[in-house]
């Protein structure tokens, strides 16, 4: 299941920065080669897939401990008291990541309620820009949860030197 998860975001966020790419080639491009065919709100589209791109990727940072993180204070004390500051690591991110989903659905709710549009020729629902951080703060609050489990039951080991996170297979 998670595999599956982790394959579905992974391919979501390529997708997106795909077509980011494609949006800001065809920009510069038709801009000086094809001034006719060139669209105006190319930047604006670019901001929104790479915006929704980022808060999707954010659970990928979550899942390899990959966010900031004091990896030289978790070095220096034991074992013990390093898996205690990461539970008190992932209490304090899923409180933020819960209020970012509070918070974030409010701006999605009022944006849909007045109808908030952008100002460009392409008049995009400003719900749908928004929905990006409710969207990725509960990708992040359900990776913290699972997290927190897995520190609490014992079974989430703990990095033990720096940058041994990003690598798989270094201990």
């Amino acid at each position: 299941m998670m595999k599956i998860w982790d394959r579905a975001e992974q391919t979501l966020v390529g997708l997106l920065s795909l077509a980011a790419l494609v949006f800001a080639l065809w920009q510069i491009l038709s801009r000086y080669l094809f001034p006719r065919e060139s669209i105006g709100y190319a930047e604006e589209v670019v901001v929104y897939l790479s915006v929704w791109a980022i808060m999707i990727v954010s659970s990928q940072l979550v899942r390899t401990d990959s966010h900031v993180r004091p990896d030289v204070v978790l070095n220096v004390v034991s074992a013990g008291v390093a898996r205690w500051m990461e539970i008190f690591n992932c209490v304090a991110a899923i409180a933020f990541c819960g209020a970012l989903v509070w918070y974030g659905w409010q701006v999605v709710e009022i944006a849909s309620l007045i109808d908030e549009h952008s100002a460009s020729d392409l008049r995009f629902p400003m719900w749908i820009y928004y929905s990006a951080l409710p969207a990725g703060g509960l990708l992040m609050l359900i990776r913290y949860v699972i997290r927190l489990v897995g520190l609490v039951s014992g079974s989430a080991r703990l990095p033990r030197r720096p940058g041994s996170h990003e690598l798989p297979g270094i201990d």
